[in-house]
């Protein structure tokens, strides 16, 4: 994508100058030229002075919703700032969301309200189709099908601001169930700098309630009001957005879980389609259906946690689960070090009198000795033997920060008397690894092992503020043993996660898999409550063709690859992983230390040219370097490197964004460098977070140099090339025979893309 800070208007016929907080943008059709004395006549045509012109800026970009039902109401406050010398005439497009209506428009013009016209599509499509053919810059392609709010905007006087504020109104679609609200804020094309504030506020009324809100695009703050009301913010600095906001949820809400899916799928794709399931507990549910569960704590006190003050801040974590269990719950508190010493011998009621008799416990430890891991998690599950048939959730929260030191020091001697002692019950162990002298295979076994889940607090970060807002999310449990079932000739595959974990209050089960079939289909969650079963059953269809959440393939090939490492990196490589990992990443553009190896290896292996290669900047020395970190996933169990690694892999198992995770400030990176030196870890952090890809209507495209390379073109070595250049006849004749290609020839001026069964090579 084609990006100004400055630049010189030397031959240029048109300049679009823009900065958009959201679609909107300002063309400025002509910049004026500065005044220059009149020169002698010369032989020849001179060309014009060179001088230099900065675009618009955007001083902030807020945007604030508010939906009843389905009836969203969008207000709009952008204001453009001139940071240049001369005034200037511009244009203010809005490319106008299908369907919406425009209520209202303001921008002073010298004291006078500025007079607007809207445009349908194809008056639209002219004007964006006229500005390319101008520019040669196809960046508004992907407005293709939008009306369009127009207005003239002049004068913009030298260092002033434009303040521009718009209101429209729509319908919003519901499909499956789910209402879908988007707004465009894909900017990046037109921000010569990035928008130095940009806020997205939705606020959800529905009056039968809310069952389940969901933002793939964003990472946004959810705050439920009620059963009936959620507000959803979005706020950053210094940013340049570069997806469009899209939000989902649920309305209504007539049982305890509400189960909401949402599909993808293109007709040509013979492995079928993709869906994504949201499982949600009503927001109103009250204390009583919340079930009533053991909970055994489990702290670390060898000599290693007295560095660093991480004995006061564990022991701080637990007096804050203490406070936090429920009425009706039952808890143990386990303290080991050269052994394990439990202080009641049996899991207890939270009472008064036991929570502070664990209270006194808790302060009273002091780190001294080795660690003994096997025998606490011995004696933290004796007790679940008494509740072997009582249907009881059984939880450990298991915090140490070293490797094991005393009795058996391998991890699968230690799975074997865990698994021993747990027998046929059904029982959750979380594990904090502190520090990254822990064996994060051990400890990422045992919680895969019981559906449960990993957290690592590095050495930098707060034990009882991570401890603490883990327990939050954990500590009221509403449908345990979860198992997914579907009817009616669709068969579901590769799910992620693979093993359902335990629905909680005020959590999101988020479930991503292909499907086979199509058809009306009943999805059916089963699930245990106080030990009785309980089933919660949606009637929902599975299209043979779906393309509009065209997310959903990513998301779900970002939490497949994330898997797959893990497997990887806990049990081992085989072909069959190590290929799957190589397609997924290099199709859905996933790039991190470890996939951009595999991907090159493979482009090795093919010989395939370099003007071809998805990622061109990772030289021998780099593909060293991430051969290096990949090949220890198996083997490095412990140090920085690993808990990096296992942090990062979890960030894409866990993935709830369209775009895959960044790995630029990811644990690995950190973890990463202290195993090599430092510059070179600076430059694979550069190389893997620089590397440029764009996933467009459904299809990735990496740059390589100037080009843009659909990654749908290196399985098709023998297709046929056509070479169009942008702007000409040929290009918008490609355009009417491929409407849908818009959004693709959008991504830059030298693309290559594949088209029926053809390589199109658009140049300038």
């Amino acid at each position: 994508m084609t990006r100004f800070s400055r630049f010189t208007v030397a031959a240029m016929v048109v300049l679009v100058a823009s900065i958009a907080g959201a679609d909107g943008m300002i063309i400025i059709p002509h910049p004026p030229m500065p005044p220059y004395p009149p020169r002698p006549p010369h032989p020849w045509p001179m060309p014009p002075p060179h001088y230099e012109f900065a675009p618009l800026e955007v001083k902030y970009h807020h945007v604030t919703a508010r939906i009843d039902d389905q009836i969203a109401v969008t207000e709009i406050d952008q204001v453009f700032y001139n940071p240049n010398h001369q005034t200037l005439e511009g244009e203010y497009l809005f490319p106008v969301p299908k369907g919406a209506r425009i209520d209202k428009f303001s921008m002073d013009i010298n004291g006078k309200e500025a007079e607007a016209e809207l445009l349908d599509a194809d008056k639209a499509r002219r004007i964006y189709e006229d500005i390319v053919r101008r520019m040669k810059d196809p960046a508004l392609l992907e407005y293709a099908g939008q009306a369009l709010f127009k207005v003239r905007v002049y004068p913009i006087e030298p260092h002033s601001e434009k303040r521009i504020r718009l209101s429209y109104s729509e319908l919003l679609r519901r499909d499956a169930g789910m209402v879908s609200y988007v707004y465009p804020l894909n900017t990046e094309k037109f921000s010569a700098k990035p928008l130095k504030s940009v806020s997205v506020k939705v606020e959800l009324s529905c009056a039968k309630g809310i069952k389940s809100v969901f933002c793939p695009s964003h990472t946004v703050e959810i705050t439920h009001r009620g059963p009936s009301e959620a507000t959803v913010g979005f706020e950053a600095k210094d940013l340049r957005p570069d997806t469009d906001f899209q939000l989902f949820f649920a309305p209504e809400a007539p049982s305890d879980v509400g189960i909401d899916v949402l599909t993808y799928r293109e007709k040509a794709d013979a492995d079928g389609g993709f869906f994504l399931l949201l499982a949600s507990p009503a927001v109103g549910l009250e204390g009583a259906r919340v079930v009533e569960k053991d909970v055994v704590f489990v702290l670390d006190t060898s000599g290693s946690m007295a560095e660093r003050g991480k004995i006061d801040q564990a022991k701080r974590a637990l007096s804050f689960c203490l406070k936090n269990l429920n009425r009706g719950d039952r808890f143990e508190v386990v303290r080991f070090s050269t052994e394990a010493e439990a202080l009641f011998g049996r899991v207890v009621a939270a009472g008064s009198e036991n929570l502070a008799k664990a209270e006194s416990f808790v302060q009273g430890l002091k780190p001294i000795g080795g660690t003994a891991i096997r025998d606490a998690l011995v004696v933290a599950l004796g007790p679940a033997t008494e509740t072997r048939n009582k249907g009881r959730p059984y939880m450990i929260v298991f915090l140490t920060d070293g490797r094991p030191t005393i009795g058996p020091t391998a991890a699968d001697e230690i799975m074997a008397a865990a698994m021993k002692e747990m027998g046929d019950r059904t029982i959750r162990i979380f594990c904090f690894g502190i520090g990254t002298d822990v064996n994060t295979h051990l400890l990422d076994l045992l919680t895969e092992s019981t559906r449960a889940a990993s957290q690592y607090v590095l050495p930098d970060e707060d034990i009882e503020i991570k401890v603490s807002n883990f327990y939050a999310k954990i500590s009221d449990p509403v449908l345990t043993d979860l198992q997914l079932e579907m009817t009616g000739g669709i068969r579901p595959s590769k799910m992620t996660p693979s093993r359902l974990p335990d629905l909680f209050k005020g959590e999101q089960l988020v479930v991503l898999g292909r499907y086979a079939g199509d058809g009306d289909a009943a999805v059916t969650l089963k699930g245990m409550v106080d030990g009785k079963p309980r089933t919660f059953t949606h009637e929902l269809k599975f299209p043979a063709s779906a393309t509009d959440h065209v997310f959903i393939p990513r998301l779900w090939a970002t939490r497949r690859v994330g898997f797959l490492l893990d497997q990887i990196r806990l049990n081992g490589e085989n072909a069959e992983l190590r290929d799957e990992v190589v397609d997924l990443a290099r199709k859905y553009g996933i790039v991190t230390p470890y996939t951009a190896y595999l991907i090159v290896e493979d482009e090795d292996r093919r010989g395939l040219a370099q003007t071809q290669r998805s990622l061109p900047q990772f030289d021998a020395e780099l593909h060293e370097t991430t051969g290096r970190m990949y090949n220890e996933l198996p083997t490095s169990v412990a140090g920085d490197g690993a808990v990096g690694g296992a942090q990062s892999l979890d960030a894409l198992k866990r993935a709830k964004g369209m775009s895959a995770p960044s790995i630029a400030n990811a644990p690995m990176m950190r973890g990463g460098r202290a195993t090599m030196a430092s510059p070179l870890a600076d430059r694979m952090e550069q190389a893997v977070s620089g590397q440029q890809n764009r996933y467009v209507a459904g299809r990735t495209f990496y740059q390589n140099g100037a080009q843009w390379i659909d990654a749908s073109v290196q399985t098709t070595a023998d297709a046929r090339r056509i070479q169009v250049r942008i702007g000409s006849d040929e290009y918008f004749t490609l355009l009417k025979k491929h409407p849908n290609a818009a959004q693709w020839l959008s991504v830059g001026r030298n693309v290559q893309v594949l088209l029926d069964d053809t390589v199109y090579e658009v140049i300038e």
